[in-house]
């Protein structure tokens, strides 16, 4: 019998699911827009059987894919594993084989040199695929249709880094998916990859870098010109490993660069610019884009780590009060001779994360931004506690253009998470569109999906989908219109 472990990461809210299911035609209230047509995907962390070591953090639970498909009036719901080789394997031996998140060392003798990806970081779609992701490891590619795994792509052995980024972008001028994969060589080396794959799937491009020191890049930004790559000290090595130590720790003492990559083919080190800043913390990215020679790069930045369950190196206790982000506006001139920042502005005194924005500015300058916000200033009741920490209580939108803000509180009871921006049609105005994001019903340990007018999210949601299981706090999720992933095909076929 599987007996989880009694800890946070794996009761109330965040007991395991580990469930696969199709629902048509799920209840909701409100209005769904009869014109939108295709498919929200998104991933939880699920672990299919209790931790090896007898607990564990949420972040290593297997991925479970989650897609809503919504066409004429009505949303149908879907879920599946993304079978990765870990779940594959685990699943003959009926147990737990693959140990601690990122450690390898900590792994079942069966499974040594095993690719370890959990696939359950980022729900992607691109090129009629979808993409479940994790950055350990090479992308995982799944049919958007069937919801059944392909395998892991290495595009016919042309991919030579061992990783691949859980937040590639599509640059809008030439359809490409661009890529990083740090620690490209190997653990805890200060190699990375960049890639770019073309919409019909081949890897059109892969040059490889040097970065100043090995860590967590879990996400990055791109401009027509450059890539944009911040370098954040939530560093690992096998020393750490090896103590039982987390696989990352937040070292304070060290500098944070931004690096501002040529997107160019022959690309050498000596071509890459790093900026030097003083010590902070950023992992997610807003966007970034070129004013002449001057490069903007929008992250939610705060003074010190933001991830309690990856510790301070030196042992200092987890300051709650220095993990507030807000989002940070980071300017660097290539103009000039050194290596310090031009500018350092905060846009908003907002406490947000996950920013979002409309993915057809992604590398121009946006106007919109959507994100999750923490307001300790509303009410909580504590039933269930929150799914992801941080009780992100509200969604977000900035108006970077007018300064404007608007705040949708979910209720004490309730949390939110990731939005995802769905333009109207593919040539609507920036912002004219939906949000959609689940919202997590802590008392009742079950969720819905919420759907807004993306500009006018204060007035609640256009449609309450009331999605009759529990989903665990998720991390990333995308939209795809069906007629790109063949689901206006399957409907045909029903």
């Amino acid at each position: 019998m599987a007996q989880f472990p009694d800890t946070p990461s794996f009761t109330g809210f965040n007991t395991p699911s580990r469930i696969e299911a199709d629902i048509e035609d799920l209840q909701h209230t409100g209005t769904i827009p009869p014109e939108l047509d295709g498919a929200f995907f998104r991933v939880q962390p699920d672990p299919q059987f209790p931790p090896r070591l007898g607990d564990d953090i949420s972040f290593n639970g297997d991925g479970m894919i989650t897609r809503f498909h919504f066409h004429d009036g009505k949303c149908d719901f879907r879920q599946r594993w993304a079978q990765t080789d870990k779940w594959k394997l685990e699943h003959v031996a009926g147990h737990a084989l693959f140990g601690a998140y990122r450690n390898p060392l900590t792994d079942d003798e069966s499974v040594k040199g095993r690719i370890r990806s959990t696939a359950n970081t980022n729900a992607w779609l691109y090129g009629g695929k979808l993409w479940a992701l994790k950055e350990d490891s090479p992308a995982l590619v799944m049919d958007p249709a069937t919801m059944e795994t392909f395998g892991f792509e290495k595009f016919g052995g042309k991919m030579t880094g061992e990783t691949f980024t859980a937040h590639p972008k599509i640059d809008p001028a030439t359809g490409n998916m661009v890529a990083i994969g740090y620690a490209a060589s190997g653990m805890h080396t200060d190699d990375v990859t960049y890639y770019e794959v073309s919409p019909d799937g081949e890897l059109v491009r892969e040059e490889w870098f040097k970065v100043p020191y090995y860590c967590m890049m879990h996400d990055f930004a791109i401009t027509p010109d450059y890539l944009v790559l911040h370098i954040v000290p939530s560093v690992g090595s096998w020393e750490q490993l090896e103590q039982g130590k987390p696989a990352f720790m937040f070292d304070t003492t060290m500098p944070v660069y931004l690096g501002v990559i040529p997107r160019r083919e022959g690309l050498r080190d000596e071509d890459i610019r790093w900026f030097k800043r003083d010590n902070c913390f950023a992992s997610h990215t807003m966007n970034a884009w070129q004013e002449g020679t001057k490069i903007h790069f929008v992250t939610p930045e705060s003074k010190n780590n933001f991830f309690p369950f990856f510790p301070d190196i030196h042992g200092a206790p987890f300051n709650p009060m220095e993990s507030v982000t807000h989002l940070t506006d980071w300017v660097v001139d290539l103009a000039s001779n050194g290596e310090d920042f031009a500018e350092i502005n905060r846009l908003t005194e907002t406490f947000s994360e996950f920013p979002r924005i409309d993915d057809r500015f992604t590398g121009v300058k946006n106007r919109y931004t959507w994100g999750l916000e923490v307001d300790m200033r509303r009410p909580r009741d504590e039933v269930g506690g929150s799914a992801g920490g941080a009780p992100m209580n509200c969604l977000f939108l900035k108006d970077l253009e007018t300064g404007a803000e608007q705040h949708w509180w979910a209720g004490s009871v309730s949390t939110l998470q990731e939005p995802c921006f769905i333009p109207r049609s593919k040539d609507a105005p920036e912002g004219d569109g939906w949000i959609v994001q689940v919202c997590n019903r802590l008392a009742e340990h079950r969720s819905d999906l919420l759907l807004f007018d993306a500009l006018d999210i204060e007035k609640g949601p256009v449609a309450t989908i009331q999605v009759p299981i529990r989903l665990r706090f998720g991390l990333h999720g995308n939209f795809a219109r069906s007629e790109d992933i063949g689901l206006a095909k399957e409907l045909e076929r029903a």
